[in-house]
């Protein structure tokens, strides 16, 4: 079994590399029928709870891999077996290894033009065998036109990638792929937020040993206190009460007498 039942969800419960295999095998069988990677947290947890198209996008994920160190602890405090943390941006480089060795192809939607050029230089810097079939920066607003949704869709599809990867902070991201999956040319698509930031270099990611502890947050909380207090502050508290009360029927219901 590749998931496991997490509070309403079906989480991936491999590793970085299975969820990556995964991926690029679904990614050669062609664009038949889109597959999707997206992420979960205590964070888009909770915003889910609210929007109800997000949560369908969530749940409808092929991979929902669990990004995020709250998930890992739920999954913990509720005895669901998680193989541990799935990063996006782990998930991200580890498919460009594999595709650099076998060979593939790759398109990247979302961030800004100078963002994509820096991914785009790396690509053929560190990944040579990797193709890059195309880039594309819509614009920084709330809601795409249809006009502007149907610009991307001929883009993507006229590049025919095996591979999308799509970053746009969530609940966007996984919107937008929700809507357009069944109109997309594709075999795989990656929902992977602040991963081009990583990529390209514009964000720092967090040392290995507090990756280790599950601590990656805390120093981009410092970083960007204003952009992510309410995670910390409201969203984390929100879903461990959800977990504990979890919990709680769980063991209501373990100990309920037998009929």
């Amino acid at each position: 079994m590749t998931t496991q039942g997490l509070l309403g969800y079906s989480v991936f419960c491999g590793s970085v590399a299975d969820c990556a295999q995964a991926m690029l095998e679904a990614a050669s069988n062609g664009a038949r029928d889109s597959r999707v990677m997206a992420c979960i947290n205590p964070h888009s947890f909770v915003v889910a709870r609210g929007d109800p198209v997000f949560q369908t996008a969530l749940q409808r994920s092929d991979w929902l891999v669990p990004d995020g160190s709250g998930i890992v602890l739920a999954a913990k405090i509720l005895g669901v077996p998680l193989a541990g943390r799935v990063a996006g941006p782990d998930v991200f480089e580890t498919v460009l290894r594999m595709q650099n060795e076998a060979g593939g192809s790759v398109f990247f939607l979302g961030s800004s033009e100078e963002t994509l050029a820096k991914i785009s230089d790396r690509i053929g810097l560190e990944f040579p065998n990797v193709t890059l079939a195309g880039t594309f920066s819509p614009p920084f607003k709330s809601v795409f036109s249809d006009a502007e949704n149907q610009e991307m869709l001929r883009a993507i599809n006229a590049a025919s990638p095996d591979i999308l990867w799509v970053a746009m902070t969530a609940p966007k991201q996984e919107k937008w792929i929700a809507m357009h999956r069944d109109q997309l040319h594709v075999g795989t698509i990656g929902a992977i937020g602040a991963a081009y930031d990583f990529f390209a270099g514009n964000l720092q990611r967090s040392h290995p040993i507090l990756r280790d502890f599950y601590l990656e947050w805390l120093p981009r909380l410092i970083r960007q206190p204003r952009r992510l207090w309410r995670r910390t502050a409201i969203s984390a508290p929100v879903f461990m009460f959800e977990v504990m009360r979890a919990r709680l029927r769980k063991v209501l219901q373990e100990h309920e007498p037998k009929a």
